[in-house]
């Protein structure tokens, strides 16, 4: 692509939560989906409460900032965690955050709170869109910012391995008002979008389902994902201790059919 085709690198605005449009979230499907993130009051967004704690403190410590989210195996619960750990973390920071789709071949953040975009991330890659504001969602009553992606089959790992996908991760790195931007990436496995993204990005968290993700799955993602340093993991589906009370469930790795089915509800 020509260098004319990019937006300019040198313009000096700063993408602010006040320029995303505002959207609503429809509580039947907060519900639906069980965002529990959203409200404090709700005790199951306890684990999320105590997680974003640890992991503020860990991105403080090493000066982390632009963060992927991914999981060795599909249907891990990655997304559910991304978003909910995402709003979870707007309750108490000073500054926004921002949430990025960039599972662009299953983009299922927009359905985690409802949303139907005609447009996503994936059409500032591919030069449809040249304005990231045009694309992002502030998420009423919060300083959370979602950022979707609408479903694409073929092409992704060039749209991720491209110029714009760099100027994109330097507009959010240093033209945007976010103290956190988190990152829903693809599982490790099930494409090299995941590998591909993290080489502009600071570092990744790992979702481990603990009834289905194996110490080697585990060691492979590690060696794959190198140089990007992992900053830590959670432990998804746990049947003791304190995940008893919080516990959700989900279906175990299928590769062949990640993309042509929809994620399993959480605590199925």
């Amino acid at each position: 692509m020509a260098e004319a085709d990019l937006p300019l690198s040198s313009d000096a605005s700063i993408l602010m939560l006040s320029d995303l449009e505002t959207f609503t979230p429809p509580a039947r499907v907060i519900r639906k989906h069980r965002m529990v993130g959203f409200d404090n009051r709700d005790a199951r967004a306890r684990p999320f409460n105590l997680l974003r704690t640890s992991f503020a403190k860990k991105l403080n410590e090493d000066g982390h900032r632009l963060v992927g989210i991914t999981s060795a195996t599909p249907a891990a619960g990655k997304s559910f965690l991304s978003m909910n750990l995402a709003s979870s973390l707007a309750r108490v920071v000073e500054e926004p955050v921002f949430l990025v789709d960039l599972d662009i071949r299953r983009a299922s953040l927009a359905e985690e709170i409802g949303l139907a975009p005609e447009r996503g991330v994936e059409s500032f890659l591919d030069g449809s869109i040249d304005d990231l504001a045009a694309i992002g969602r502030r998420i009423e009553g919060t300083t959370l910012a979602v950022f979707p992606a609408v479903s694409r089959a073929r092409n992704t790992a060039e749209l991720l391995a491209g110029e714009r996908y760099m100027h994109m991760i330097e507009t959010l790195r240093d033209r945007s008002e976010a103290s956190i931007i988190l990152f829903d990436l693809p599982p490790a496995f099930a494409s090299d979008d995941a590998m591909i993204s993290l080489a502009q990005l600071d570092g990744y968290v790992l979702v481990v389902d603990s009834g289905k993700t194996t110490r080697r799955h585990v060691q492979d993602v590690l060696a794959m994902l190198q140089p990007t340093p992992c900053i830590g993991s959670i432990l998804n589906r746990y049947r003791g201790g304190l995940g008893d009370s919080y516990g959700y469930g989900y279906g175990g790795p299928d590769y062949g059919r990640y993309y042509d089915r929809p994620e399993p509800e959480a605590g199925a």
